[in-house]
């Protein structure tokens, strides 16, 4: 009895789309890959122009959102895996989306060392 042994290739992206529900990957080999965009609360919470505006991480083996903070490798969408990110980080990713990009985020202060820091 033979066996053939097939060469596994890592698949990669070459073309994105985000639509209002929809996160669309065309990957190299010729396949596509649709997921529902609430998979990823981040390009959800994202606007138009934010999502449309993504780069190829390496050679293709995953997706960056830089005005979203997010990325997501093919591996991810070829197993079916939403994301996986807490509600708590998904949370102080919003709130710091409304605060003015001109207010500086700064560490969380014990209450005793914030009185004596203001006395």
């Amino acid at each position: 009895m033979s066996t053939s042994s097939l060469a596994t290739e890592t698949a990669t992206a070459k073309n994105v789309k985000v639509t209002a529900d929809t996160l669309i990957v065309e990957l190299k080999d010729g396949r596509t890959v649709s997921v529902p965009i609430s998979w990823y609360p981040r390009l959800a919470h994202g606007t138009p122009a934010e999502r449309r505006r993504w780069e190829l991480i390496g050679p293709g083996i995953g997706i960056h959102w830089p005005a979203l903070d997010e990325d997501i490798s093919v591996e991810a969408l070829l197993l079916g895996l939403a994301s996986n990110e807490s509600a708590t980080s998904l949370q102080r990713w919003r709130a710091a989306r409304r605060r003015p990009a001109s207010r500086r985020m700064e560490p969380a202060r014990s209450g005793s060392r914030k009185r004596a820091a203001h006395s």
